[in-house]
């Protein structure tokens, strides 16, 4: 049974600093349901990380509830901010795949587990901070999975150590899962191979961002700025773990203060000439489901 305490701000600021930080230029209302949303999906997420036990049939008993429950405290959640069910059930369905010894194959199925983890966060999302336009859900989608992408890239190691693998298979043919989990034991020549995979993901991710950045113009002015930080700073981890060239590092990259603060300062510049910058959407993936909100 699900049993979550919907919070709007103590799970973000401990868990989510980076959209902890950016949420401070999103008008209060939203804030406060992007607060309870994040509360919700750490929630899951907690559940599917944090046991050494396979958790997919309460995650699948938990589908099941949401979608026959209206009454229960997520799905009213939902109902009130307009978010179909269907947007947080792929979002379970693909916690439910890292519940077992994860190896991503190739780019497709990469971005498609990104659209389950994140893509439909920014799914939701996009109706929490009140956008109408239907054209606006594919980038609220690949901004998630710009957003994933750089997750990615940032915990290869950590992610090693519960045995999955998102860097594709076809990108690190001569990698296996217990090479990751020795890291010790990997040469520099291995250490090269699995930086340039991880460098990329993220140039894959900057695709991605930019679709995200043509669906600005949906978004309600007061919100928009918080999102193009939030952007923002999570793409600039991405910039900053490339920056070490081809150098594997063991330990999760982070922006510190100073870094934050800097980004900050640019977006809320170049933010004043959006306008001018006439960002496209592209076509670079296959249709996703909720794509149309």
């Amino acid at each position: 049974m699900i049993d979550l305490e919907l919070n709007s701000s103590k799970d973000l600021k401990r868990e989510g600093k980076s959209f902890y930080w950016a949420s401070f230029f999103l008008p209060k209302n939203s804030k406060k349901n992007a607060g309870i949303l994040y509360s919700i999906c750490r929630y899951f997420d907690d559940i599917a990380d944090k046991h050494y036990e396979d958790k997919t049939i309460f995650l699948k008993n938990s589908i099941e509830e949401i979608k026959n429950n209206q009454n229960n405290k997520i799905n009213v959640f939902l109902q009130k901010n307009k978010i179909k069910n269907s947007i947080l059930i792929d979002l379970i369905e693909g916690l439910i795949l890292d519940q077992k010894k994860i190896r991503i194959q190739n780019k497709e199925e990469l971005i498609k587990y990104s659209y389950h983890v994140a893509g439909t966060v920014g799914l939701m999302m996009s109706q929490i901070i009140g956008v109408k336009n239907e054209k606006a859900g594919k980038s609220a989608i690949d901004l998630g999975i710009g957003m994933q992408l750089t997750n990615i890239a940032r915990d290869v190691c950590e992610d090693a150590k519960m045995k999955r693998i998102y860097l594709p298979a076809d990108w690190i043919p001569d990698i296996s899962l217990k090479n990751l989990n020795d890291l010790d034991e990997l040469s520099s020549n291995k250490d090269e191979e699995i930086s340039n995979a991880i460098n990329r993901v993220i140039s894959l991710s900057e695709n991605f961002y930019q679709n995200g950045y043509a669906g600005l113009k949906y978004i309600p002015i007061s919100a928009r700025l918080g999102i193009f930080i939030a952007a923002n700073i999570y793409r600039g981890i991405g910039i900053k773990i490339k920056s070490k060239k081809n150098k594997y590092f063991r330990e999760r990259v982070y922006l510190n203060f100073f870094e934050k603060f800097l980004i900050t300062i640019k977006s809320v510049l170049v933010f004043i000439l959006l306008p001018l910058m006439n960002y496209r959407y592209k076509k670079i993936r296959e249709s996703l489901p909720n794509e149309n909100l």
